[in-house]
């Protein structure tokens, strides 16, 4: 019997380890190309809540930042300007702040004159929803709530090519490549 111990064993072993993969719960795939962007419920700095399926129809970019990360600081200039080229044309930018206090969103806009909305996710709900944790990071969604990229990072957000990629979705007309 002393020989036949560690057969048992590992066969015991091996079927825990099958067993804990099998029923493990599942890990939704990323959010990303070619996926429908999870719907979300936020409320704006004003308070009123913005959901991002009521935008269906409109371009949107969604931000994911927070005031602590500098790469996002550097990018907020350029997506004020895009925001405000974009906008009366059809695009919708929610920018999406993980973080944990309101007045820390507040002091971070005071005196950056950003007009495009703020969102708060204190609780990282939709973050993880969107698993998201490397800020900033965008996706970007088209009219029919696709997911059309995911940016990993800041961006020159009025560079030509951003600016003609976004106007050729707000229009309709077909990406190429």
């Amino acid at each position: 019997m002393g020989r036949a111990a560690p057969w048992w064993i590992a066969l015991a072993v091996a079927a825990a380890v099958a067993f804990a993969m099998w029923t493990a719960p599942s890990v939704p795939d990323p959010v990303g190309r070619g996926t429908l962007a999870p719907d979300f419920t936020l409320p704006r700095m004003s308070g009123q809540e913005v959901r991002l399926s009521d935008l269906r129809g409109r371009v949107v970019l969604v931000n994911f930042w927070a005031s602590w990360c500098k790469p996002c600081e550097e990018e907020m200039p350029a997506m004020e300007r895009l925001y405000e080229q974009l906008a009366p044309e059809g695009l919708e930018l929610l920018a999406v702040s993980v973080d944990d206090s309101r007045e820390a969103v507040e002091k971070f806009r005071e005196g950056r004159d950003l007009s495009f909305p703020i969102l708060l996710d204190p609780e990282r709900r939709v973050s993880r929803l969107y698993q998201t944790f490397r800020y900033p990071e965008t996706l970007l969604v088209d009219r029919d709530g696709m997911v059309v990229e995911r940016y990993v990072g800041p961006r020159d957000w009025d560079d030509p090519l951003y600016l003609a990629r976004l106007r050729r979705l707000i229009t309709g007309e077909q990406e190429t490549g």
